[in-house]
């Protein structure tokens, strides 16, 4: 038996295949926990999610988006000075590079966005070779965040235009990040 961090209880089968021969079913995934996590705590039948301790409600309604995704990479809330610099390397970033459109101008108008998103992203990468050393350090780990932070809402926000036949929107750097979805 195991104890979550809200209590939970729960029985440790990580052994059972090689103890018995047999797994588990459990059909939809509905009541096996994958793992344990410091990030995430959810019970959908009560209703909770929280992150890093925090309910997702409070979040929702005192905190910014780049607030959270702190929060979620760095597992704290940043004060002041860091939200700022964090805001600002993020802010750096925004832009995509030009070849980009000629990518997604070659999706089908009929691909669904997130297709595209999907599959832009996988490009994007490859104009940042460096991002895919496992061994990098710290700061360069960072860079990468700052990167797909700042260029993810860009790339949506072209996907949706290309599935509605509209022409892509280059980002206000002054917008947040759900305004820039929403160009």
């Amino acid at each position: 038996m195991l104890t979550g961090p809200e209590n939970e209880k729960a029985i440790d089968i990580s052994r059972l295949r090689a103890m018995t021969g047999y797994v588990t079913l459990d059909k939809g995934f509905k009541n096996t926990g994958s793992t344990t996590s410091a990030i995430t705590f959810l019970d959908g039948e009560k209703g909770i999610l929280r992150y890093r301790g925090y309910p997702i409600e409070q979040l929702a309604e005192k905190a910014e988006f780049l607030e959270v995704a702190y929060l979620l990479i760095y597992g704290e809330l940043p004060n002041k000075v860091e939200y700022a610099n964090f805001k600002n390397h993020i802010t750096h970033h925004t832009l995509i590079h030009e070849d980009m459109r000629v990518f997604l101008e070659a999706y089908p108008i009929k691909a669904h966005p997130m297709g595209i998103l999907a599959a832009s992203l996988s490009t994007i990468s490859t104009f940042y070779p460096e991002s895919q050393d496992p061994n990098r350090p710290k700061e360069a780990i960072d860079l990468t965040i700052y990167r797909l932070l700042a260029k993810v809402p860009t790339l949506a926000a072209w996907a949706y235009k290309n599935a509605v036949g509209q022409p892509v929107v280059y980002p206000k750097i002054s917008l947040t990040t759900a305004r820039i979805l929403l160009i």
